[in-house]
């Protein structure tokens, strides 16, 4: 679970039943959130990653139900307690291409922002500063998933 010990984030596993679960961890770890945060998301098809930042997008005063995945916008910017940019790379060749094509290194550049990119493993090793936080959920159908938030080591290569 997101401990909220000192409002710092820290890192831990478990088990979501349902949406509405995985809603709530993402509120939760949204509510800590404070600009500049880096969540590369990873999982499968209908694992749950969209609903995990219609979570966040609650947290940071969004209206969950506008938050959809830019799969073919690629970036969906929102305006809330702080400025959420969700990022889809499904459909982009993995590598610097996948990050230049939704001009990444602009979107770094709004240091107050929080940038959460679904299908990150695209990125490949592309060097991404700051605080970077790898969440991975795994599972699909109506069976539970399994999730993990931990702090990235650094990206920068």
């Amino acid at each position: 679970m997101v401990h909220m010990t000192s409002q710092a984030l820290t890192t831990d596993e478990w088990s979501s039943r349902d949406r509405d679960e995985t809603f709530g961890l993402g509120k939760r770890f949204g509510n800590l959130l404070i600009g500049g945060e880096i969540l590369l998301l990873s999982g499968p098809l209908g694992a749950g990653k969209t609903v995990f930042v219609k979570g966040i997008a609650a947290a940071l005063g969004l209206d969950p139900a506008q938050v959809t995945s830019p799969t073919f916008t690629l970036v969906n910017p929102y305006s809330g307690r702080l400025t959420l940019y969700h990022i889809d790379l499904y459909r982009l060749d993995e590598g610097a291409s996948a990050a230049h094509a939704v001009d990444l290194d602009e979107l770094l550049l709004d240091e107050e922002a929080v940038l959460v990119i679904e299908w990150a493993e695209r990125l490949g090793r592309y060097p991404l500063p700051g605080s970077v936080w790898r969440i991975v959920i795994s599972g699909d159908g109506d069976d539970p998933r399994s999730i993990s938030i931990h702090l990235a080591a650094d990206t920068r290569g």
